[in-house]
């Protein structure tokens, strides 16, 4: 088998998203479209093949009692049938609802019950026992199936089987060609500075803009192999997902262990990795650990100039390509490690250094950045192989995507990638899209070439080193229910793990720790190990109630509470975070070390 071509008409044709895996069949028929691992070897499936179980399934899901228009939820981690429900779903005109994997019976009941969802779709027994524990609050939703069979529970494979003994192709036909380009495809939630996650409604018609993205910024590497270990409930993988698919290119997902990636990536031999800044620092880390700083620095400089005259067509010194021969048998590694065969790498959903991506630029592996939300269909502004400035996150008017800076500094996006609004929530609708303009919530810069830089963030949403979105009222406002506790407050943008700063109530830990023969000061109590463990009891338990990414590995007692007088605090006594973590960040960054 082969790997795709460039898009054919029959691709470029599409109007609904639904039609993708049909149309993608008839432009790349034979070729490979899917590779996964299972029992130990890579398998592939076609175009052909792809469009085949997209359809039986789409018909099962019919029999199931799926109407048009129902929402389904997926929870599983990243894998192909994870893919092929979510295509079988939109064909049968459904919306689909991504779920991480990682989510507790509580969020997973929200999400759900908000977005009204009446299938939901389970990688395992594990997955829907969480479902089962919280199906009581969901009265929409009438069925539960699971893709890795687990009892008599109803299977995804037991579903194709239904669709492929009574296909319904016409039914599906007519449900597709009924769907309208501001009807929505997916639901994604994401969370907000306060409250519960909110669901971006992406519509076909936003979907459809982003494969258009894909062609005109000229992601030719797409066309080879993509290889995906993103979580499909973040639209980061969503988009490399559809892209691929109208691109033509094979989309290998990663075997499901994270510790396997770098192994996977020299089996798979990729032409194209999207991927959270964190896997390109830890190898970079582990490329770089053992030369020393100067001669790394000067092997950068070297490598960045030498790509940069060829690029440009100038000459190369001799000297300066003899020393650039020797500096390349570190870079040679660096490709190695990739595969060898790595034309592009994108890396999006947080920052990343500016010295690694030179580094691996010098390299011959351009890893460049994007910038987006959920709201935009993750895309907004991209660095491309033909136009990239290092340390930006791409220029604006990208394939027609608009982005302007508000009199505050606030980035504004206009156009077709914009989301619908946020379901069920009008009030958020209005905040977020005014005038046509999509607020971002970030702060930022356009140059005089219409390169982008992130400057700040408006909210308060942390953003880990993995990409994940975290809003950290949630889990403080659980903390904070301890009568021992009078603040904390997170901290972990761009961070590994979230860690907490937390203060004790003196009114409650001092009459406890009197009666117990401890000191009765809060300066002195911060550091016991009573008063440690007593606390600690309290943060496993406001974890349980959250996924693992928002949970607080860390923390540390403050030997006082927050004041005004300090600045810590509004006059109506909220906490003014910037300020926290400016005052204390020598202890955030102690809980790094």
């Amino acid at each position: 088998m082969t790997a795709g071509v460039t898009s054919p008409t029959a691709v470029r044709a599409v109007r609904r998203i639904a039609d993708l895996p049909f149309l993608a069949e008839q432009a790349y028929g034979d070729a490979v479209a899917w590779r996964f691992k299972k029992d130990g070897r890579w398998h592939e499936q076609t175009y052909a093949e792809v469009a085949e179980l997209v359809l039986d399934l789409a018909s099962g899901f019919v029999h199931a009692g799926l109407r048009a228009g129902d929402r389904v939820c997926v929870l599983a981690n990243t894998r192909p049938e994870w893919t092929a429900v979510e295509l079988a779903v939109l064909a049968a005109g459904g919306v689909v609802v991504p779920v991480y994997p990682s989510s507790t019976s509580e969020e997973i009941a929200w999400v759900a019950g908000d977005s009204g969802a009446s299938i939901v779709v389970g990688e395992n027994a594990e997955q829907c026992a969480k479902v089962d524990a919280v199906r009581a609050e969901l009265p929409e939703l009438h069925t539960v199936l699971t893709i890795d069979p687990a009892g008599d529970r109803p299977t995804v494979a037991g579903l194709r089987d239904d669709g492929r003994t009574s296909p319904l192709a016409a039914e599906l036909d007519s449900r597709r060609a009924v769907i309208r380009p501001e009807d929505p495809s997916l639901i994604i939630y994401t969370s907000g500075t306060t409250g519960p996650p909110k669901g971006c409604v992406l519509t076909s018609a936003n979907w459809v803009a982003l494969c258009r993205v894909a062609e005109e910024t000229r992601i030719d590497a797409m066309i080879g192999t993509v290889y995906l270990f993103l979580p499909l409930a973040h639209v980061f993988a969503q988009i490399t997902m559809f892209a691929t698919m109208y691109r033509g290119g094979a989309l290998a997902y990663f075997g499901g262990d994270v510790k396997a990636v770098v192994p996977e990536l020299a089996e798979v031999r990729p032409t194209f990795l999207p991927s959270v800044p964190r896997i390109f620092e830890k190898i970079y880390t582990f490329v770089t650990s053992a030369v020393p700083a100067d001669q790394l620095a000067q092997a950068v400089a070297l490598g960045l100039e030498v790509r940069r005259r060829r690029s440009a067509g100038e000459p190369v010194p001799p000297e300066m390509a003899a020393a650039f021969e020797q500096a390349d048998a570190l870079f040679a590694n660096v490709r190695a490690v990739f595969g060898g065969r790595l034309v592009q790498a994108l890396s999006g959903a947080a920052p990343i250094s500016e010295e690694v991506l030179q580094f691996f630029h010098a390299a011959g592996v351009p890893v460049l950045e994007g910038y987006g939300m959920t709201e935009s269909t993750a895309v907004g502004t991209i660095n491309t192989l033909e136009r990239f400035k290092l340390g930006s996150v791409g220029a604006t008017g990208v394939a027609g995507l608009e982005m302007t800076v508000a009199e505050d500094g606030e980035l504004l996006m206009r156009g077709p990638h914009v989301f619908a609004g946020y379901w069920r929530n009008d009030e958020a609708t209005a905040a977020t899209l005014r005038d046509g303009w999509l607020h971002t919530g970030d702060l930022g810069e356009i140059d005089a070439d219409g390169f982008v830089t992130i400057t700040g963030r408006k909210k308060d949403i942390i953003i880990t080193a993995g990409g994940k979105n975290i809003a950290p009222a949630n889990v403080e406002n659980v903390l904070r229910q301890s009568r021992w506790i009078s603040h904390a407050v997170l901290f972990g943008d761009r961070k590994p793990y979230c860690v907490a700063l937390i203060t004790l109530d003196a009114d409650e830990i001092v009459p406890w720790a009197t009666a117990r023969g401890l000191p009765s000061d809060v300066e002195s109590l911060v550091g016991h190990p009573e008063v440690r463990a007593l606390v600690q009891e309290v943060v496993d338990e406001a974890n349980s109630h959250f996924a693992n990414v928002s949970q607080v590995k860390k923390f540390v007692l403050l030997s006082r509470d927050l004041s005004q007088e300090e600045g810590e605090l509004t006059p109506t006594l909220k906490v003014k975070r910037n300020v926290v973590h400016r005052l204390h960040s020598a202890l955030y960054e102690g809980l790094y070390e």
